[in-house]
């Protein structure tokens, strides 16, 4: 029987990668249920769980740590598997404030969210390939682990088109609209319909197409799929499944039932309000219940209606809600997991339930929601465990976890390029300090003129040489600071922090690989799974000041990111020598010791990693932005030649837009001349207000 999974080798195995692969591959034949790839960064562990994919031939998921790092690894995977279905499921939220009570200050925070079209979009790709094929591979962050509605409701009231069918426009009409879809008169998105003659048209969620149905009298003469902007004619399928719009189907019974449910509820939490002599919370309590189920009762719908999952679910009380993991159940009850940089997924998997219960402990208890909003929640980590089959975790440095369970853990040291860990350079941090305890680890520079301007230099050669820099801070506003240094010395530098947002983050990296500017600056985003072949050096600031951000996990992940170059080396700014510099500057030795006898006995010379520089981001971004993107580089040129004067006419045009009520393009040219600018949107702060 041939594999559903057809990779795409566009290179053999090479170095460690073979053994990994193999054994990799018996262990899942032999039902082993934890197993460890222990690769070093560069060493292409990516490229080995794709081999051990194709040789599985099962659904899969990867989970990883950030947003950032699961779209690299989709694109990555979409490159090993050009005609299977990789999908990119993370949060579909650009901003995010949950719901939450401030008791010692009797602050109420309202829940207020922007989401991304896109990301959504993506989402409903994911879910509906795990519904309708079985070769499916699905990037994820911890996303996968929260609320997502029952995959059986949302595969029932799926309907299929097809030319010859029984079918009239207002029943198609009806149908669609009873799964979600909207009505409008204008241009179509994603979850939208509108009815023209004798035909109706819609966008489903999943894809940028339009699918035209064209009716003669009680059938459907013909299908038809149009390119979205052109609207030419790219086929006539046979049959389409539409899904619904919305991952959270309830049916009008369900709904009924589920109000009641609630209402029974509310009376039981007044009951105890009253028992415990609090008359403002039950108020409260009343007041907010009611208001959300005549909403629901009306409308099927209330602004934070996610806190009543439970009773539309039909779930008890305390039970884990539906998640992607459900989906992957009824797609393959054998699927495959496998945890990218487990070293951080796994405690992050771990610590998104009590963080999110705590929360809701406080709503519940001053009366701002029900008992049941704590079962809108994500999964405990034992209910993770319980949900996923064999689970393959991946990590240069992996943890107490994986350790502990593993059952088999392949260690993949040599690279297939021949590459060796970089070289260490440990420099004192302050100008003036040589500590005698630690003077043989440490190299003098200059006059010791101070970590920045000593790691400047260093820079500054590095980048006439042709290459770039990275230096990695201990804050944010540090991160913030030293770009903003830099550039002030005529240096290009841009700096990275998870205040920046998703899409944002993708552009500076994949900028810094174009060479459009030399040198990152950031805390924490530079360290796992970023695949930055051009980094030739990186500067370790305050490497000695002991914690999470310089723990041997950290210095080691850091170090890696300086192993996909031949001229890869890290200068270490420390004043003492921690334990954490000790027992990381020992294992990256020993590593390279392996790596280097391993070469000289083949007689490898190491070569520095080419790789393709792809724009990642380009499938989670909305059509706005990509137009937005090719206004920029018409514009750009005569932005230069007189900045005033264009963005005083662009104003001008903005206006115009507005007076003919065009605010499509209106808000095309307000974004393009945020860009231009340098300004962009304004951060949002939550709306806090006292409660009622």
């Amino acid at each position: 029987m041939s594999s559903q999974f057809k990779l795409h080798l566009p290179f053999q195995p090479a170095g460690d990668q073979p053994q990994a692969i193999e054994k990799l591959g018996e262990g899942l034949k032999r039902g082993l249920r934890h197993q460890t790839l222990f690769g070093v960064t560069g060493s292409g562990k990516t490229f080995t769980v794709a081999n051990v994919i194709a040789k599985n031939d099962k659904p899969t998921l990867v989970l990883a740590h950030n947003k950032t790092l699961a779209a690299q690894l989709a694109q990555e995977y979409r490159e090993f598997f050009p005609t299977n279905a990789v999908h990119y499921f993370v949060s579909y939220y650009d901003y995010y404030q949950p719901e939450a009570y401030i008791a010692h200050s009797d602050t109420y925070i309202e829940k207020e969210a922007m989401i991304n079209a896109e990301i959504d979009r993506l989402r409903h790709a994911a879910t509906q390939a795990l519904l309708t094929r079985k070769d499916v591979i699905i990037v994820a962050s911890v996303s996968a682990i929260y609320g997502l509605g029952s995959p059986e409701e949302y595969e029932k009231v799926h309907v299929k088109l097809e030319a010859g069918q029984l079918e009239t426009r207002g029943s198609l009409i009806r149908k669609l609209v009873g799964i979600y879809f909207e009505r409008t008169n204008v241009d179509l998105n994603p979850g939208q319909l509108r009815a023209i003659g004798n035909s109706l048209e819609f966008m489903p969620v999943n894809e940028r197409v339009i699918y035209r149905v064209i009716f003669t009298g009680d059938e459907i003469a013909n299908v038809e799929k149009l390119d979205p902007v052109s609207r030419a004619k790219l086929s006539e399928p046979k049959n389409v499944f539409v899904f619904p719009a919305k991952h959270f189907i309830t049916s009008e019974e369900k709904r009924n039932r589920a109000i009641e449910d609630i209402k029974l509820e509310l009376e039981e939490q007044l009951a105890k309000f009253k028992r415990e002599e609090k008359p403002l919370e039950a108020e409260r309590l009343k007041r907010r219940t009611l208001h959300d189920l005549a909403l629901i009762r009306e409308l099927g719908y209330t602004s934070g209606i996610e806190n009543y999952s439970r009773h539309f679910d039909g779930r008890k009380p305390g039970e884990p809600p539906f998640t992607l993991l459900s989906y992957f159940k009824r797609c393959d009850k054998k699927f495959l997991t496998v945890i990218d940089e487990s070293h951080v997924t796994v405690p992050q998997i771990g610590g998104m339930y009590a963080g999110d219960k705590s929360r809701k402990d406080v709503l519940v208890e001053y009366g701002f929601r029900l008992p049941s909003a704590r079962d809108n929640r994500p999964l405990t980590f034992e209910e993770f465990e319980e949900r996923v089959g064999q689970v393959l975790y991946t990590s240069a440095t992996p943890g107490p976890y994986e350790k502990k369970h593993s059952e088999q853990t392949v260690e993949q040291v040599i690279r297939p390029t021949g590459l060796v860990d970089p070289e260490l350079v440990v420099r004192p941090v302050s100008e003036g300090t040589a500590n005698s305890m630690i003077y043989h680890t440490i190299q003098p520079y200059s006059a010791y003129v101070g970590q920045i301007q000593d790691f400047i230099e260093e820079a500054e050669k590095t980048i006439k040489n042709g290459g770039r820099a990275l230096a990695t801070t201990l804050t944010k506003q540090m991160a913030e600071d030293l770009s903003a240094f830099l550039r002030e010395k005529g240096i290009k530098a841009e700096y990275l922090h998870s205040d920046v947002k998703t899409i944002d983050r993708i552009d500076i990296l994949t900028n810094f690989r174009k060479g459009e500017f030399d040198i990152l600056v950031g805390v924490n985003l530079l360290r796992e799974g970023l695949d930055l072949p051009e980094v030739e050096l990186i500067g370790i600031l305050d490497a000695d000041k002991e914690g999470f951000l310089r723990s041997e996990t950290s210095l080691i992940q850091t170090i890696g990111r300086a192993a996909r170059n031949i001229l890869g080396r890290v200068i270490l700014y420390a004043d003492v020598m921690t334990d954490s510099l000790e027992r990381a500057i020992g294992e990256t030795n020993r590593r390279r010791a392996l790596q280097v006898a391993y070469n000289e006995k083949h007689g490898i010379t190491p070569k520095t990693i080419k790789k393709e520089i792809h724009d990642i981001a380009a499938s989670i971004r909305t059509e706005h932005q990509r137009t937005i993107d090719e206004l920029l580089v018409l514009d750009t040129l005569a932005y230069k030649d007189d900045p005033k004067e264009f963005i005083k006419r662009k104003r001008e045009e903005m206006s115009e837009a507005v007076e003919q009520l065009d605010f499509e393009t209106a808000a095309l040219i307000r974004d393009e001349i945020y860009k231009l600018e340098g300004i962009g949107p304004r951060a949002r702060k939550p709306r806090t207000r006292k409660p009622r």
